[in-house]
């Protein structure tokens, strides 16, 4: 398999999680297997979250982070998010990101549609993974509520952008997990490092 270039971003806002520990387990079974890869953490990068009273034509100036954080993303041909779902969606801070960084001209353009009408969008060519973890059983999680937090990011965020395929790898229970558990989620993540995938 070629190399990858691969960015992983650690999406939990806190210092230590389950997340940061799944991208860092990523990254190193990726590395081990030849391929580039850049990890950022969320939680270490300083920014207004706030989109404001900007607009599309008026935006914030991006603080050096998340400059930083996008020439990552245009940098790599497979993106990795590590995540947990709080309150059926996004950390507030992970969504401040999107909603900052994911700019008209950068990733995607309203200018050019496509044949559906949609903005063109200007990150295709890249290939994603998310890992997310959760309290809400896989099972609840597809009957009760239709996986939205699946199609809010495969369609409207990755999907919107270009970036497709979007795989998940959902882990539930993770505030108390049983005995091996962690480890196993671990193994299981490792072996997508190592894959690339």
């Amino acid at each position: 398999m070629p190399a990858k270039r691969i960015f992983i971003l650690n999406g939990h806002p806190g210092s230590a999680s389950l997340s940061r520990s799944f991208a860092e387990t990523y990254a190193r079974a990726a590395r081990a297997a030849g391929h580039e890869v850049r990890v950022a953490h969320l939680g270490d990068l300083e920014f207004d979250a706030d989109f404001g009273q900007a607009s599309y034509t008026d935006t914030k100036p991006l603080e050096p982070v998340l400059e930083t954080v996008m020439r990552d993303l245009s940098w790599s041909n497979h993106f990795v998010l590590a995540m947990p779902m709080w309150w059926g969606g996004l950390p507030a801070k992970l969504k401040g990101l999107i909603d900052r960084s994911f700019l008209p001209g950068t990733t995607f353009d309203t200018r050019v549609t496509t044949r559906l009408g949609m903005p063109s969008p200007l990150l295709t060519g890249r290939s994603a993974r998310v890992i997310v973890t959760s309290d809400t059983p896989g099972w609840f999680q597809r009957l009760m509520y239709r996986n939205a937090l699946i199609h809010q990011l495969r369609g409207q965020v990755l999907g919107f952008v270009g970036i497709r395929p979007a795989r998940f790898t959902w882990f539930s229970g993770a505030s108390n997990p049983g005995d091996g558990l962690v480890d196993r989620w671990a193994r299981t993540v490792e072996g997508l490092g190592a894959r690339a995938c």
